[in-house]
């Protein structure tokens, strides 16, 4: 009987071992579908990716998560939901009809369920027109009640947003992380009417927020001007061929003898529409003085810039009355906050940061080519305001813009589609006062974008540069928050050259537009 009880004992123990490690095993099994199941709902993963491109690399999908606090996970998460015909829709800016399954609009005009909140896919045409009338109309600013009116002399923050999901979901993250953040408003102009982008935007909750949407969009008119008709003259048809086949713009190339695209006019007309609206027409910044901060989708911010921000305010009142612009940004393509060693501050950084292992982050970016670019992180320099350098993380206030506006002629007639160019032409030829910019030597503002109007790759949502942005912010953490800034001006002698424009804005109907959006007020 002893015998067979000890046989029973290694049956049973055989069995509750074998259902032992078939739990652990499932466990195992389920936990790794959760985790990946996870990394796909989150920004670093979805929309672009989904869709075929190659996949991000993994140390550097590891290194953002790690370097963004976890209560802020939410902003790179998405919602699952059957993108399909949202995708063919988003990756066709002049789609003719209606999203496949989108159906009629409701009775009344307004948006079908869910067509706010990112649920389900992006309505028609005329559904989206009458939203925009909406929110235009409306002027809502979410989350007012938590953090209060706008006060005159605050910041506003305002971000001209396309479809790159990817990169808003890391500004936003970035801008999330900034001091004093709870005091600007935020507001998100947008040329392109997206469920998904909505849904990001409207959870944001650390500051007050307003979506403004630019109405005369590509998308909103794909068959007719200010998007392309089928009678419009192709861009590299010949004057001659034109005025045979008799396009409407045949009379109106550009000064290089192409014919618009709309795709190109679409950002100066952005750019131009929104600046009149945050300043001339919205009732919330009707009393407002201080400072506009222009940004744009696929920029990062450090976390202290709106100190610097104000700091910069605070030197120009007593040291350069004549500074009219604020720039954050820079294009340089290698960053060093500090004159030491760079791995050795490097991995002191990542032990102050709670979780992160400091081996587990290695430094990608050579910080030898500008040496002393941080080693003095309260330097700003003084500059006539150049368009290509200068552009980016630029304020101004509302008297810089009542001039700017003064001179709508010859912005809206310059033969150039870009925005920063013909700000440049009116600077050097009607302004009263000519642009100067005080330029931060440490960038608080960077680029993040792999892709834009005029750069295209495979793969245009990497996370390559959003890494390394986030480690250079992290290894120059005690470089920021500057308690004064000291000035070095560049020497004015060298008389700017007039720069003949880049083309691209030679049709009469833009000009015409442009000219009307600055006629429109309150």
């Amino acid at each position: 009987m002893r015998v067979g009880r000890a046989v029973v004992r290694r049956r049973a123990g055989g069995v509750f071992s074998w259902l032992h490690c078939r739990t652990l095993l499932l466990l195992f099994l389920v936990s790794f579908v959760w985790l990946q199941l996870h990394l796909a709902g989150l920004g670093l993963n979805s929309r672009g990716w989904r869709n075929g491109n190659d996949p991000p690399d993994g140390n550097d999908s590891a290194a953002i998560l790690a370097m963004v606090p976890q209560v802020l996970h939410k902003y790179l998460m998405s919602r699952p939901r059957n993108l399909t015909a949202y995708t063919a829709y988003a990756g066709n800016d002049s789609h003719p009809g209606a999203a496949a399954g989108a159906g009629p609009p409701p009775a009344g005009g307004g948006p079908p369920p869910g067509a706010l909140s990112g649920v389900g896919i992006i309505p028609d045409i005329e559904t989206i027109k009458a939203s925009i009338r909406r929110y235009n109309d409306e002027q809502k600013v979410l989350n007012e009640d938590i953090f209060g009116p706008l006060q005159p002399d605050a910041f506003v923050v305002v971000v001209q947003v396309h479809t790159r999901l990817i990169y808003l979901r890391h500004l936003i993250v970035s801008l999330a992380q900034a001091k004093d953040i709870d005091q600007v408003l935020l507001v998100f102009s947008h040329d392109f009417f997206d469920p998904e982008v909505n849904e990001l935007v409207q959870a944001v909750d650390f500051c007050k927020v307003m979506q403004i949407f630019y109405p005369f969009s590509i998308q909103t008119h794909p068959n007719s001007f200010p998007g392309e008709s089928p009678d419009d003259c192709p861009r590299d048809m010949k004057r001659e061929e034109a005025l045979i086949r008799r396009c409407t713009n045949m009379d109106h190339p550009d000064l290089y003898g192409h014919y618009r695209e709309a795709k190109f006019t679409q950002t100066k007309h952005h750019w131009w529409w929104k600046a009149n609206r945050v300043f001339d027409q919205l009732e919330v910044t009707r009393n407002h003085t201080g400072p506009v901060l222009f940004l744009e989708e696929d920029h990062f911010v450090a976390e202290d810039f709106i100190h610097v921000l104000r700091l910069m305010q605070k030197t120009c009142l007593t040291n350069c009355p004549h500074c009219n612009i604020l720039s954050l940004g820079t294009y340089l393509k290698t960053y060093n906050y500090y004159g030491g060693d760079s791995k050795k501050e490097m991995l002191r950084a990542m032990k102050r940061q709670q979780g992160v292992s400091a081996d587990s982050i290695a430094p990608s970016w050579n910080f030898q080519i500008l040496p002393s670019l941080y080693q003095h992180y309260q330097k700003a320099e003084v500059t006539p305001w150049i368009s290509s350098k200068h552009n980016m993380g630029m304020a101004f206030n509302r008297s810089v813009w009542t001039d700017m506006r003064m001179c709508a002629k010859f912005f809206c007639a310059y033969d150039d589609y870009n925005w920063d160019w013909s700000l440049q032409h009116i600077s050097q030829n009607c302004l009263p006062h000519r642009l100067h910019a005080m330029v931060m030597k440490g960038p608080r503002v960077f680029h993040i974008g792999e892709c834009g109007v005029h750069h295209k790759k495979n793969n245009c949502e990497s996370t390559a540069v959003i890494s390394k942005v986030q480690k250079v912010i992290l290894a120059a953490s005690r470089h920021l928050y500057p308690s004064h800034l000291t000035l070095t001006v560049t020497s004015s002698l060298k008389k700017t050259k007039l720069r003949k424009g880049n083309g691209g804005w030679g049709d009469l109907r833009d000009h015409q537009l442009c000219l009307n959006i600055s006629s429109t007020t309150r």
